[in-house]
């Protein structure tokens, strides 16, 4: 049986894969690190480019990409090697930082995905007073809390060790061995990084399309039903405006299924697993870590399929034609 290290009878054990075995694993998440690396980068590029671009809104998304862009840059290439290989070859203290730094980006990223969500809300449900509503400061203002409440939370969590705080000797006599850099969570530490970055921020999203898509069907079946001549021409107008908005709305529809789909299974396991005494593999719980990561490969093809300013700067910088505007 191979070891992670020299001294056997304390250290993680290695993947028993065949080289095969791990030349697909590593392909498959090479693959996986590059879209989320180049899809988030045109949408960084797009919005920071491009000066029709400049919206609130799309700071709000530019930020997001941002979050995800590092994910794949700091976090996934590290997360690949333990994943493969089972093992942990930069250090404890590294270990620390790595762990801290997917804590707040995965967490940042679902907080994102809340605010817009709100953005949204304001815009399909009071259009007129959008634009005094949501405004650079308060965009300003949800990028820095979807930045500094998941930092603070991480680095504390782990750092000051809270993560196994009352199950220190469950945890150094059954988990902890030399090479290896695993996430474990106490009962509290797991239901409170399970409300933190994943319940409270989905619940908002959830609650906020709900409230969308009816009152959408609801403008939608106001502006069928109106007959009245006078107003043919201003809901001809609303119509359009309403149009835009409601795709925008079954846009953060997509995006909340996908975040779902996502992560959906690995915090369920994350919150379940202590109170199960740890049964489950660590190998299924790496495989979910991948299946949340995807979150952030996927963003940038929604905006890709829903959003034609997305498209036409994606084709303006394939095409070269980035440096004419």
């Amino acid at each position: 049986m191979p070891f992670c290290h020299s001294i056997i009878n304390i250290s993680c054990v290695k993947s028993s894969w065949s080289n095969d075995m791990r030349a697909s694993l590593y392909s498959l998440m090479v693959l996986i690190i590059l879209t989320t690396l180049v899809g988030n980068l045109i949408v960084i590029i797009s919005v920071s480019h491009f000066k029709q671009l400049h919206t609130p809104t799309n700071w709000l998304i530019h930020s997001m990409a941002t979050v995800d862009f590092l994910l794949g840059c700091l976090v996934m290439p590290y997360s690949m090697v333990r994943s493969v290989e089972h093992c942990w070859y930069f250090g404890d203290i590294f270990c620390k930082i790595h762990t801290s730094t997917d804590i707040m980006l995965s967490s940042a990223s679902i907080f994102h995905l809340s605010f817009i969500s709100i953005d949204r809300y304001c815009a399909v449900c009071d259009p007129l007073r959008y634009k005094i509503r949501i405004n650079v400061l308060v965009i300003f203002v949800m990028i820095f809390i979807s930045w500094s409440v998941p930092a603070i939370f991480a680095f504390a969590m782990i750092f000051l060790e809270l993560n196994f705080k009352g199950v220190e000797e469950t945890y150094y006599k059954h988990v902890h061995c030399i090479g290896g850099c695993s996430v474990f969570f106490s009962k509290i530490a797991g239901i409170l990084a399970f409300m933190t970055s994943f319940y409270i921020p989905g619940s908002i999203m959830l609650c906020v399309y709900y409230k969308i898509y009816f009152i959408a069907k609801g403008q939608a079946r106001s502006i069928i039903n109106s007959n009245q001549d006078l107003q043919i021409g201003l809901e001809g107008k609303n119509g359009i405006s309403r149009s835009k908005e409601r795709k925008a709305a079954k846009t953060l529809g997509v995006v909340m299924g996908v975040f779902l789909m996502c992560w959906c299974p690995f915090f369920v396991c994350t919150v379940m697993d202590p109170f199960l005494d740890y049964t489950i593999p660590p190998t299924l719980n790496d495989a979910l870590i991948w299946f949340g990561y995807l979150n952030s490969t996927f963003n940038p093809m929604v905006y890709a399929f829903f959003y034609p300013w997305f498209r036409t700067a994606l084709k303006m910088i394939l095409f070269g034609k980035i440096g004419l505007i």
